[in-house]
């Protein structure tokens, strides 16, 4: 007598079993095992994008953002999230930057970070860092007890896959700093590597505030303009939409 006979004897009359025979049985098993298997794979990348999100310095606030949970609200936003889902699709082999410009609270960090993650998950290494942070990291390479040099640092900044610096604009336009930004975007187009820029500038600002070297650098490739010319609907995020 095998296991199902002996389990039909032992399974009171009114209960229908789950198995008729041994080939249900192996088959639920074996479903039983991927879906354990599964589980086990998404922890262990959750618990891989947790490291790196401490690193690659995207904010808990834009952590989870991601190409299906961006708010469309119009034609704008529409092409926006076209541009950007296309942009991620094609960034193996591709030089190209891109620059999201527009009034603050539009959507424009959304959409980067949505990028960023979606690289990441391709095991691609992201980095999104604002101006000042930049500016701090290098300045505090001046300090004796600092274990970095000036030169490391922009070596770090220059071979991530892609650099995404934040807040173009909001800077004291230092020439260090333009000097600074400058090389870091000229190692990364020399390198074939892409670099993100949001800002609230418009183009012509952007390039009387950076430089039309650094611009032009910018536009190797099929390289993206994104104009985020909507309001804002920052004063609508409560902190639990992602």
């Amino acid at each position: 007598m095998n296991i199902m006979q002996k389990l039909r004897k032992m399974i009171p009359v009114h209960i229908t079993p789950t198995f008729t025979n041994a080939e249900e049985w192996r088959i639920w098993q074996e479903e039983e095992g991927r879906k354990s298997a599964e589980a086990i794979s998404r922890e262990n990348k959750a618990m891989k994008m947790q490291r790196v999100f401490k690193s690659s310095g995207i904010r808990p606030l834009h952590m989870n953002c991601s190409f299906d949970n961006y708010r469309v609200e119009c034609e704008g936003q529409k092409i926006a999230l076209e541009r950007a889902r296309q942009y991620a699709g094609e960034f193996d082999g591709s030089i190209a930057s891109f620059v999201f410009s527009g009034k603050p609270g539009t959507g424009k960090n959304h959409l980067a970070v949505a990028i960023g993650n979606d690289l990441i998950l391709c095991n691609k290494s992201v980095l999104v860092v604002t101006v000042a942070d930049l500016m701090s990291s290098m300045k505090g390479t001046f300090s004796g007890n600092s274990h970095s040099t000036e030169e490391s640092l922009l070596q770090e900044f220059s071979v991530v896959d892609l650099l995404v610096i934040d807040e173009i604009g909001m800077q004291i336009e230092s020439r260090y700093e333009k000097v600074i930004i400058n090389q870091i975007v000229d190692r990364r187009s020399s390198s074939k590597r892409p670099t993100g820029m949001l800002s609230n500038l418009n183009m012509q600002n952007m390039n009387i505030l950076l430089g039309e070297r650094v611009m032009d650098r910018m536009s190797l490739g099929n390289s993206l303009w994104v104009n985020f010319d909507w309001d804002s609907y920052r004063s609508r995020v409560i902190g639990n939409e992602y």
